[in-house]
């Protein structure tokens, strides 16, 4: 069943730091695995020192590390970091699995401080880049938001991320900072989904995440 509740227009309006944790479910127990389940590719995942980390070497296929529970409109809070920069990586959610396949809205983690989208919104398996829009690093906007990443983005430590959801509306912020703003124009987009940790394919990737959690809106 779809999860809603109203979110007051305060919260709205409040950086990652102060926005209020009432209300919040935590999605991994910091200790094991428990409702979350592997699917496709070579990619593992595990727990260290409380964290959940995916890696992988020469991993043929994208590898998620999905959660059991779905949602619809919700904040959702965590933290991530590469163990080193040789590997992409995003969290998913609003997502489904399509003949086997993860799709859907990927909060993009860039180990590429040149580019440096991290925070920025890609629609897995479907249409590509969302925010910036259609993934072009020549555009002034695109220029913007890579100048705004590479002084947000901490290569060698935590990041803070919130995803949030409202309807049609996604936005995502990157160390109490906003990314993207974006808002869905085609319904058939619009559907609950899991959310999911990714190894992506290539020849190497370890990053973790901790403090996952979220709040049904």
């Amino acid at each position: 069943m779809m999860l809603r509740v109203l979110l007051t227009s305060l919260s709205l309006l409040l950086p990652l730091a102060a926005a209020p944790e009432t209300g919040f479910t935590a999605l991994f127990n910091g200790t094991d695995l428990t409702g979350w389940t592997k699917v496709g590719g070579n990619g593992q995942f595990s727990v260290e020192d409380g964290c959940i980390v995916g890696n992988g070497v020469n991993v043929g296929s994208n590898t998620f590390l999905r959660t059991n529970l779905t949602a619809f409109d919700f904040d959702f809070r965590f933290e991530m970091k590469f163990d080193d920069l040789s590997g992409n990586s995003g969290a998913m959610f609003r997502a489904e699995l399509v003949s086997g396949r993860t799709t859907g809205y990927q909060c993009e983690h860039d180990n590429s401080t040149s580019r440096a989208w991290t925070a920025g919104l890609y629609d897995e398996a479907r249409r590509g880049w969302l925010f910036p829009a259609g993934g072009s690093t020549t555009t002034e906007a695109a220029r913007d938001f890579t100048a705004q990443g590479k002084q947000l983005f901490r290569a060698d430590g935590w990041n803070q991320i919130r995803v949030l959801c409202q309807g049609s509306r996604v936005r995502i912020w990157l160390n109490g900072q906003p990314r993207s703003d974006y808002t869905e124009t085609n319904t058939l987009y619009l559907k609950e989904g899991f959310f999911a940790l990714q190894v992506h394919s290539g020849a190497s990737c370890k990053v973790r995440w901790r403090n996952l959690r979220f709040k049904a809106l």
